[in-house]
């Protein structure tokens, strides 16, 4: 039996690849709509977050024999939890991450390393700002940037009650929220660029699947300079891109348990 910590729209598809391979799963997700995602393809799920020792009492109470640890490129928590959790359990741990793209060299993009190096960067350039890395760190961006003078704030995420509600314990005025659910085109992304006169945008690295690619593309298409955020440096061992990699790690390391 394998414990699986999806949440993304690849993570599913290698859930059914792992079921369709012949093991028993059940996946953690953190939200209700992804756990929907789960349950409407026919797939075990579990909804909440899971700290390195519950995640290790799970695995032996219930006899999982190994972890694949499907979660976003920024899910840095949870990826720590998981590989602390394995090793205490005594079980394989497997990472499967989307391939990056490739890294832009374009004179308007500027990468830096995490959220408080960007809302810096932003701090310094002004303008009206599209934030579209979601609504768990926009408090190091309001932070930062409410009171900084001729700055606009446009903060663009998934359609939640919570996600509207962190927006107005910050102060987020609704006329600023962009509240929609993705995956967003690169015509679409061109729109919304014009209709609230970004000037400058910022995203992070979430890979080909995250659509980051719509959003630079479009972005530099309309010469809007854009802030991209590196993913956080974690040694996860070996890691894998690709389904069938996975697969083929699955049965070896089982194999090896076994032996």
């Amino acid at each position: 039996m394998i414990l699986m910590l999806a949440g993304t729209s690849d993570a599913r598809e290698l859930a059914l690849q792992i079921q369709d391979a012949g093991y028993e799963l059940l996946t953690t997700v953190v939200t209700e709509s992804a756990a929907k995602s789960m349950t409407e393809a026919g797939i075990p799920v579990r909804i909440g977050r899971l700290n390195a020792d519950e995640i290790a009492a799970v695995v032996v109470e219930q006899g999982f024999q190994a972890i694949v640890d499907a979660s976003h490129p920024f899910a840095e928590e949870a990826s720590r939890s998981a590989l602390e959790g394995a090793a205490a359990a005594g079980v394989p741990y497997i990472r499967y991450e989307r391939k990056s793209v490739e890294e832009p060299t374009h004179p308007l993009v500027t990468v830096v390393p995490d959220y408080e190096s960007a809302a810096e960067e932003a701090a310094q350039r002004g303008g009206v700002v599209m934030l579209t890395t979601g609504s768990k760190t926009l408090q190091v961006f309001v932070e930062r940037l409410r009171d900084v003078p001729g700055l606009t704030l446009i903060a663009r995420m998934l359609p939640r009650r919570d996600n509207m509600e962190k927006c107005e314990q910050l102060g987020v005025e609704q006329k600023h929220i962009i509240a929609m659910q993705g995956p967003f085109s690169k015509e679409l992304n061109i729109a919304l660029y014009r209709q609230y006169g970004v000037t400058l945008m910022i995203t992070k690295e979430s890979g080909k699947v995250g659509s980051v690619d719509e959003k630079l593309e479009a972005a530099l298409e309309l010469g809007i300079p854009t802030i991209l955020i590196a993913r956080p440096k974690i040694d996860y061992g070996t890691v894998f891109s690709e389904f069938d990699a996975v697969l083929t790690a699955l049965h070896t390391k089982i194999r090896e348990e076994i032996i």
